[in-house]
């Protein structure tokens, strides 16, 4: 099964546009801060090991973004797994410098944890400035192999479908525990792994029956191999790339308190693969690289890579992610007591 691709007529529209628009855009640039960045070196923190999805985001976006900050600095990705990318989150708060030199990609169901868990996130999300989002996270989970779970009724059979993660904060481990606490799945977490990499392996094993996560980060071999088979997915919006046998995760609650906490915890998928900075970065700074990272997201280069790549880009700005941010911190304080089953279990 194909993952989505960016047509060539888009790529040569958008080529056409970024070149008539380059020269106006640079010189603007370089008048509003160009030597800020000068002769330094941002590192875009992912906050799993390498292999995985957000890896792969941060290494392609680190081979564009110098082009579209004044200055050219080197980019580099440095990766900081733990805590389902907590402790990445933790140390660009606490410990990273906050002159714009350090980016972040991380798990958006924090956000959620900290409203729900604040005790044991630590972190205030309102603490960061947001800078743009690659993707929404069009999340599916799936089962593995000939023999695995292939559909909803499949899974309700089973006495147990076992998903590993980083940690209770992870979206993986928040998909399949709106599965077992709201709508009653057999699901088993298996917590401790780094990253996405080191699950497929585990998968490939037999230690576990499957995953839950984006479904760009599946194998493509898998998918083409019908090895991997998604059964249900958390976004309303289904993409003409994805089976139809991924059914919406909301169409399969039976009352209104299910068909809320389930809406709660989708939201956090149209944050998907966000870039953050520390707030305490100055605001012209943060205008800065909110304006290189439109800019790389139109970038015919970047797209061609990332369609070379299998890695979708429907791109939302830092104003538009902030946004979606303040929906989900203003969730009422009901909503976010009921939620908290999630995490206890």
């Amino acid at each position: 099964m194909e993952k989505p691709r960016i047509s060539e007529r888009l790529i040569g529209a958008l080529a056409f546009g970024f070149l008539a628009m380059s020269c106006v855009g640079t010189a603007s640039a370089q008048e509003q801060g160009g030597a800020d960045y000068k002769n330094k070196t941002i590192t875009i923190i992912a906050g799993f090991s390498p292999g995985g999805g957000y890896d792969a985001y941060d290494r392609l976006l680190a081979s564009h973004f110098s082009l579209h900050v004044p200055g050219n600095p080197n980019v580099v990705v440095q990766n900081m797994p733990g805590a389902g990318s907590l402790t990445a989150a933790r140390s660009l708060a606490r410990t990273q410098p906050r002159d714009g030199t350090v980016l972040l990609t991380f798990n958006p169901g924090l956000v959620t944890q900290s409203l729900v868990e604040p005790e044991k996130v630590g972190l205030d999300f309102r603490s960061f400035a947001w800078i743009g989002i690659f993707t929404p996270d069009f999340r599916v989970c799936w089962g593995f192999g000939a023999d695995g779970v292939s559909s909803w009724s499949d899974l309700m059979k089973r006495k147990q479908f076992a998903v590993g993660t980083t940690g209770k904060g992870a979206g993986a481990y928040i998909n399949g525990a709106m599965l077992r606490d709201i709508l009653g799945a057999p699901i088993k977490h298996i917590l401790g792994f780094p990253g996405s990499a080191e699950q497929r392996i585990a998968i490939e094993r037999g230690e576990l029956d499957g995953d839950c996560g984006t479904y760009s980060s599946i194998p493509s071999d898998w998918l083409r191999d019908n090895k991997a088979r998604p059964f249900v997915r958390f976004t309303r919006e289904r993409p003409a790339w994805m089976p139809e046998g991924a059914v919406f995760v909301n169409d399969l609650a039976t009352t209104d308190e299910q068909r809320r906490l389930l809406d709660f915890f989708d939201t956090e998928n149209e944050i998907g693969r966000v870039l953050i900075a520390s707030r305490d970065v100055p605001a012209e700074r943060i205008a800065i690289l909110r304006r290189a990272f439109d800019e790389t997201m139109r970038d015919p280069a970047f797209l061609a890579d990332a369609t070379r790549l299998g890695l979708p880009v429907n791109p939302r700005s830092g104003a538009e992610t902030q946004k979606i941010f303040e929906a989900i911190v203003g969730a009422p304080p009901e909503l976010i007591q009921a939620a908290r089953k999630i995490f206890e279990d």
